[in-house]
């Protein structure tokens, strides 16, 4: 019989890591304190699953329509884990349908966009085609029976926002964007898991730095090759505050609760790429819902030496203490991420989240078999990509003079 999960809570309690276990004994004593020996710091871990991750309990057959940015790996992963097949796929550049067939040499790569819609064996359809792009070929899957997972930003206008509503509430398909940053990073979800505890209080405030790097050696965070012309057109990938911003938003509702916001101010810039007038290597903005406070930072400014494509970095105030995470690395210290620090009243903590499971996969997944919504809320979700296309549309565009 197959386990619906009422949500990411009741899937970490099914997995056994509802709460952090102290790992004291045995650890280094270092590891176990700070700052004097005063026992106020101590290192907790998440326990790994006594018997491994469970396999998954549903099936579905899925297709890739779209893969102009690399995120599409780690949406395809996502499904996999839930219990996806990815039977197919589409791409519209040579480049990446040639990465894609060495990484998946058994799948059917198919000529045409429509070969994946009209497909009736294909229950869901992801992409993470050029951003601008996604909106209208959700519409039509959607139109098609299909469900569907974009990658970040869903959409890049409102009027294609107000499409991709007015197709959900007429099909009734699902639809999700993966907000990897929250999704796909452990850390932040167990961070979810402390604040619904109430480890920390009432939330009142989350701030996000979320640096990227343009060109990285490898990996499937986009910058493993040279960036294609639409990564530097704000008409195609929807500008800094609109691509990269979109999860940290999701962020800020998700961690506050809130389920009405607006945004109180934002700006870009471009500082140093004068050979692309257009594109914006920085961006913030400021939030405020009505359950909390936002600020994020964004820019395209990461060092070679940090040795990762970027020092993600989400601060989360709550009224009787506070949670930073460390989600890629933790500089100069240790090339490792999911570094949770949490303090109290009572004491501070570092909690590694390394071993803790992933939930969206197996719960968005079991949402398509079920026709359920547990894996993603839908409303947060077109929330934050609304609230990121305002931002976008209300900046100011600031020109930082030498001095």
């Amino acid at each position: 019989m197959n386990r619906i999960y009422t949500g990411r809570r009741d899937f970490l309690k099914q997995a056994g890591l509802i709460a952090p276990v102290a790992m004291m004994a045995g650890m280094p004593e270092g590891a176990m304190a700070f700052g004097g020996g005063h026992g106020t710091i101590v290192e907790d871990a998440v326990l790994p699953v006594a018997q491994g991750e469970e396999a998954p309990k549903n099936h579905i057959k899925f297709a890739v329509c779209g893969m102009s940015h690399d995120h599409i790996y780690g949406i395809i992963g996502a499904v996999t884990r839930g219990g996806g097949e990815l039977v197919a796929a589409w791409g519209g550049e040579p480049d990446k349908i040639a990465i894609f067939k060495k990484r998946f040499p058994n799948v059917k790569v198919v000529a045409t966009q429509d070969e994946i819609i009209h497909d009736p064996s294909v229950q869901l359809v992801v992409t993470s085609q050029i951003a601008n792009e996604r909106g209208p070929l959700a519409v039509r899957a959607m139109k098609a029976g299909k469900d569907f997972l974009s990658d970040k930003p869903g959409v890049t206008t409102l009027e294609q926002l107000a499409a991709v509503r007015k197709t959900i509430a007429e099909t009734n398909r699902i639809y999700a964007i993966l907000y990897s940053e929250l999704l796909e990073v452990k850390a932040a979800v167990y961070a979810g898991e402390l604040v619904r505890q109430g480890a920390i209080g009432t939330v009142i405030q989350t701030i996000n730095i979320a640096p990227h790097q343009i060109f990285q050696g490898a990996g499937d965070a986009g910058g493993g090759s040279s960036r294609p012309d639409w990564f530097w057109n704000p008409d195609q990938f929807g500008g800094i505050l609109c691509d990269i911003g979109s999860h940290q938003v999701d962020q800020f509702l998700y961690y506050t609760g809130s389920t009405q916001a607006e945004v109180v101010a934002s700006q870009v810039a471009n500082v140093r790429h004068p050979d692309r007038p257009r594109f914006q290597d920085f961006g913030d903005m400021m939030l405020r819902g009505n359950k909390g406070f936002g600020y994020v930072r964004l820019d395209w400014f990461t060092p070679n030496g940090l040795g990762t494509w970027g020092d993600g970095r989400l601060f989360i105030l709550g009224t009787d203490g506070y949670i930073e995470i460390r989600k890629y690395t933790d500089v100069g210290v240790k090339h490792q991420g999911n570094n949770l620090f949490i303090a109290d009243g009572k004491q501070a903590r570092y909690i590694d989240c390394n071993q803790m499971p992933l939930p969206f996969g197996p719960q968005f997944v079991a949402d398509i078999v079920n026709r359920t919504h547990l894996a993603q809320n839908l409303d947060e979700c077109l929330l934050a990509a609304q609230l990121v296309i305002e931002a976008q549309n209300k900046a100011t565009h600031i020109t930082l003079h030498d001095k």
